[in-house]
């Protein structure tokens, strides 16, 4: 009987999925989601680190520009929306079957420990892939919200390690993950949920979930909130230790922090600095000390921002893997790339593993696409800076560390062909101006402050590049 009821909630959430899910990135309006979206902190909520390392890393971290962030967990197995559907708010993002009761469905989802049972989990393919797209840092989900542990947490069993996967060698999976990121010198993050949905001292059973918040007045059960506050160090104590080295710990669930749910973040940064010295912290919209980087969600900020941000954003229109999921086109994801770029900040394109833990061949070869656009152009998006005049139409600006040379990227918009010309004002080139996926020279002529670039034939149709010093 239990089998029966998974798999029939399992094809009505598939084909919500397919019919239903979808929704558009814009990159300067707040998009239409299936799902919880943070809201950005402001230039005003950011404070500069004070530790020499970690301003050391974070410069670096700028640098990379391009980045991965992996959902996997029991949500992939009927692939739907990451943990929310057992989080009881009426909003229609967070789809369940309506002939079942809330608590039979948490208890369905909950079982999925028992099928999430990822036989070809291949970390090394996943690095592949992504060091191919031109990658240079990844997060992965050790914990959503829904509190499962893709790491052998010695806190609960509730974890990959414990369930239907538990016999395979390869059963402590965030291990494995880190580890083939680290071959390719990524540098690696580790996404952490503050909330936590299966832990007894964040939901007490004893009581109904009525939402995403803590279900009891931490006031009236003081000893209670400490077991989740010991609980969630503990946790994130055990990865600081135990995984290998980090560069970014990547805190999610911006409700839980500050007054009204205090998990003592000061205590744990401490703890994990001490373990990962120059550690990156991202406690995200927090607006606090150690929000050490901004992240926009499925967007990007209206205007350049120069202090460190990364805006994430799905490959998908979801997070984790769904079924014959709409995938951005390559054109799409360098476009977004190249703005983000241009106003100061790093992409965190979310890419989701299958339910057997590989990433499936659509996305490879988008991503093999945006690669080889990286290979031929990455000149004008790696290591560069921001330049005061940084866009004019569908043409980005860029900035070279030698404080002279300038790149030009016109972003073509997704399904449209590359016009004969290209125009722009203010950034006048000096001398040779070259088109960077060729090597060679580019006409040009500049009247008044305006400059008119004649496309040579035979380009590929995809977003161009140009060199050039600044007159």
């Amino acid at each position: 009987m239990r089998q029966k009821q998974t798999w029939g909630a399992a094809k009505w959430m598939l084909g919500l999925a397919i019919m239903g899910c979808s929704f558009s990135v814009q990159a300067q309006e707040q998009p239409k989601v299936q799902g919880f979206v943070h809201e950005q902190s402001s230039e005003n909520d950011y404070t500069w680190p004070t530790d020499s390392l970690v301003l050391k890393k974070l410069d670096a971290w700028q640098d990379l520009k391009f980045g991965v962030l992996f959902h996997w967990g029991l949500y992939s197995v009927p692939g739907i929306v990451e943990s929310w559907s057992i989080c009881s708010e009426d909003v229609d993002w967070i789809p369940r079957d309506q002939k079942w009761n809330y608590e039979d469905y948490k208890k369905w989802y909950w079982g999925l420990k028992d099928e999430f049972n990822p036989v070809d989990f291949n970390p090394e393919q996943w690095a592949d892939v992504m060091e191919d797209a031109g990658m240079k840092y990844m997060i992965f989900t050790t914990k959503h919200h829904d509190g499962f542990c893709m790491f052998d947490s010695k806190e609960t069993d509730f974890s990959i390690a414990h369930g239907a996967f538990k016999d395979n060698p390869k059963k402590d999976v965030a291990r494995y993950v880190f580890d083939a990121f680290r071959t390719k010198d990524f540098m690696i993050g580790a996404y952490f949920s503050k909330p936590d949905w299966h832990s007894p001292y964040y939901w007490w059973p004893y009581y109904a979930t009525a939402n995403r918040n803590v279900n009891y007045k931490i006031a009236n059960h003081p000893e209670r909130w400490q077991k989740f506050q010991e609980f969630t160090y503990n946790q994130i104590s055990e990865l600081m230790h135990n995984y290998g080295h980090f560069d970014i710990l990547w805190l999610d669930g911006g409700w839980v922090g500050g007054k009204s749910q205090d998990i003592k973040i000061d205590h744990i940064v401490d703890m994990a600095r001490e373990a990962q010295p120059g550690l990156i912290t991202v406690d995200r919209s927090m607006r606090n000390k150690h929000e050490n980087y901004q992240t926009p969600e499925r967007g990007i900020p209206e205007k350049q921002l120069n202090y460190p941000w990364e805006s994430c954003i799905t490959l998908s229109n979801d997070w984790g893997w769904t079924p014959n999921a709409p995938y951005k086109s390559s054109t799409k994801v360098i476009d977004l790339l190249t703005e983000i770029t241009a106003k100061g900040g790093c992409l965190l394109l979310g890419v989701g593993p299958t339910p057997k833990g590989i990433i499936e061949q659509p996305a490879v070869d988008i991503l093999h696409q945006v690669g080889e656009w990286l290979r031929a152009n990455g000149q004008a998006i790696y290591n560069t800076e921001t330049t005061p005049h940084y866009q004019d139409g569908n043409v980005w600006f860029t900035a070279d560390k030698d404080g002279k040379t300038l790149y030009a990227i016109y972003a073509l918009p997704d399904k449209e062909t590359l016009p004969e010309t290209i125009e722009w004002s203010t950034n006048i080139p000096k001398g040779k101006m070259t088109i960077l996926a060729n090597g060679k020279r580019a006409k040009y002529e500049v009247e008044g402050d305006k400059v008119k670039v004649t496309l040579p034939k035979g380009l590929k149709n995809e977003p161009v590049a140009f060199k050039f010093e600044k007159k």
